[in-house]
């Protein structure tokens, strides 16, 4: 509700007694002489200066401290380092965008499992081939449709090394892990338009033990909760070794929907692209 106006006044001290008394009595004599006062000191000047000088010196601190805000941060800016082991034709800003880690080129953990076509398949059967493997939960609206466009995406940029390289999921909704479910979330997002694509689920014990070899963290308290979970993509080299690691992220709106901006996304269809590339050749 907005609050009344205010109206000024214009508001003229009271007289004292004495100054009633001199206006009511006889007039002066026009020749007495009525000494003028001096001028007097207003009480509210020094204060009212020294706030002045109070704030110009906030001021001028606060000035100050931005600058060496801003020159700290520019300094931190040029002199991010370049993460060690990444290949050469990934640049420092893509693989900070990923987050992209080299890894030590352990043997990957195996699993067999059954894909969206209902073929079981072991991890192994792909030897040979580079592997991008991701977990996913096919009832999810949040990051895993963006993260399904940027497999398809880089799955375009491979261009001639596509067949080199395959293109794979983990379940992580034990909820829904019926073949049904990973093949309707397939088709939804285009996923089946890559030859080697496979959503791979199976047995709820089969799947949490995935989960645990590979660090991801699940949590899915009920059917009808969100179900949150670490979101990781692995590069597995053509010898099956784990090479590199990196996480995707997405923004949000303020209505909660998830989103990367159409320059962030493309990006990260070329990076995925080009880290798998690099381990093809």
């Amino acid at each position: 509700m907005p609050l009344p106006a205010r109206k000024s006044a214009l508001m003229t001290p009271k007289p004292s007694p004495g100054q009633q008394a001199a206006r009511s009595g006889p007039a002066a004599a026009p020749d007495a002489a009525v000494p003028s006062p001096g001028p007097v000191p207003g009480p509210g000047r020094r204060p009212a200066r020294l706030l002045a000088l109070g704030v110009i010196a906030v001021l001028l601190l606060a000035v100050v401290v931005t600058a060496a805000y801003l020159t700290l941060r520019q300094r931190n800016t040029t002199s991010v380092s370049r993460p060690s082991g990444i290949p050469a034709d990934i640049s420092t800003s893509l693989a900070n965008l990923m987050l992209l880690s080299p890894l030590p080129r352990q043997p990957a953990p195996g699993f067999t499992l059954t894909d969206q076509a209902g073929r079981t398949m072991a991890l192994s059967a792909l030897r040979g081939k580079v592997v991008v493997l991701e977990f996913m939960d096919p009832h999810c609206v949040d990051i895993c449709p963006i993260v399904s466009q940027e497999f398809v995406d880089a799955y375009h940029d491979l261009g001639p090394l596509a067949p080199k390289v395959a293109f794979i999921a983990v379940n992580v909704n034990q909820y829904h892990a019926a073949v049904a479910d990973v093949a309707a979330f397939s088709r939804e997002h285009a996923l089946t338009t890559i030859p080697g694509w496979h959503f791979f689920t199976g047995p709820v014990p089969a799947l949490q033990a995935i989960w645990r070899n590979y660090h991801i963290d699940v949590q899915a308290p009920n059917p009808n909760a969100d179900i949150l979970h670490t979101s990781a993509i692995y590069f597995i080299d053509p010898q099956g070794r784990e090479a590199f690691l990196a996480s995707p992220m997405v923004d949000h709106t303020q209505k909660g929907a998830a989103f990367l901006p159409a320059g962030q996304l493309t990006t990260w269809g070329q990076g995925i692209a080009l880290v798998a590339r690099h381990l093809a050749r």
